[in-house]
């Protein structure tokens, strides 16, 4: 007997059942083993078997009668149980693997978030030795810029710095684009030639 992962027992003994069924194993009108002998035949309690022919019986699929055992009544109710039941389980595995995909996007995303952590972090201990690194300038609370969207400013066409990112409440904001705006005690970080500091501290603070 197959093992279906999430699904009860009694419903895995009744699919076999039916399997048997739809294949002409058990043929209609034959009769098969009485509750106890089923229990031994597939190791479970004669409760699990009663449920699983009370689910086969409901189908339509076999008839039991107390002390005639159980008859094969239906082949044609036991391929209709197995097709409403494929049906359900490609509900069930679509279900998962949405899921799934859900639960790895989330693990790139933090991935992700790392990653751009790390790569502040490495930048800040490199700073002295890497020609090529991010550099820092808080936002003064009476620059002429608070409120204005780097865009707007021409932040790069003023400076030649180029933004990657811009600290704010104990976040960082990735790439930010020209609609960003400037505000109080930001932490603008941003990359350029050897003299773009002097010239994004003139801009901050002269407009």
């Amino acid at each position: 007997m197959k093992n279906f992962i999430d699904t009860p027992v009694y419903s895995q003994i009744a699919l076999d059942i039916a399997t048997r069924i739809a294949k002409g194993e058990l043929k209609e009108g034959s009769r098969i083993s009485g509750r106890s002998l089923l229990a031994s035949e597939y190791n479970v309690s004669p409760e699990t078997i009663r449920r699983s022919l009370r689910l086969l019986e409901d189908m339509g699929i076999v008839e039991v009668l107390t002390g005639s055992g159980v008859t094969i009544k239906s082949r044609v109710n036991a391929l209709q149980y197995l097709e409403k039941y494929n049906t359900g389980k490609d509900l069930r595995d679509l279900k998962a693997d949405i899921y799934k995909k859900i639960g790895e996007r989330n693990s790139l995303n933090q991935e992700i978030l790392e990653t751009i952590e790390h790569m502040f972090d490495l930048s800040e201990r490199l700073r002295n030795i890497n020609p090529i690194h991010i550099m820092e300038f808080e936002v003064p609370l009476n620059s002429p810029l608070l409120g204005k969207m780097i865009g707007d400013v021409q932040f790069w066409q003023g400076t030649g710095a180029t933004i990657v990112g811009i600290k704010r409440d104990g976040k960082v904001i990735v790439s930010p684009g020209p609609y960003a705006c400037f505000m109080p005690t930001d932490i603008i970080l941003f990359i350029g030639d050897t003299g773009v500091f002097k010239r994004v501290e003139r801009m901050m603070t002269e407009g």
